[in-house]
């Protein structure tokens, strides 16, 4: 969790905040998609996180990328913007947001897969039933 959504929790409590995120999808040459466990939820998702004070979201959904699984994205395309009543979200610990989720898929990537230990419980690859949406 960045500094500056500590801080702010330190004086709103667990009362919802707006979350800007940045979330990558990576997909292998096969259509596999790269699917990881979090530790704070135990659900499966995609690569991603919240977006810094004054930092370029490209560049957030690249770091978060790096960040979770060792994988560097050479270019990303815009899959879409997510907001919405379906978006909003509690946090085991009780905290909430509601996440506008700015969502990139990748296609050229480079590096060997590393989960953060802190964040990430597992990796897997799995082919996606939506797969033609995505081209």
């Amino acid at each position: 969790m960045s500094d500056y959504i500590m801080d702010l929790r330190k004086i709103v409590g667990h009362r919802p905040l707006l979350q800007v995120g940045a979330s990558v999808i990576v997909e292998d040459e096969t259509g596999r998609i790269l699917l990881q466990k979090r530790s704070d939820n135990n659900c499966w998702g995609y690569a991603g996180g919240s977006v810094e004070l004054d930092e370029n979201v490209e560049d957030a959904a690249k770091r978060e990328l790096l960040e979770e699984t060792g994988l560097t994205a050479n270019s990303l395309e815009l899959f879409g913007v997510f907001s919405g009543k379906e978006l909003h979200y509690v946090y085991p610990n009780g905290d909430e947001v509601s996440n506008v989720d700015i969502v990139y898929i990748c296609r050229d990537y480079t590096g060997t897969l590393k989960r953060q230990k802190d964040e990430v419980r597992a990796m897997t690859g799995r082919r996606s039933r939506w797969r033609k949406s995505l081209i």
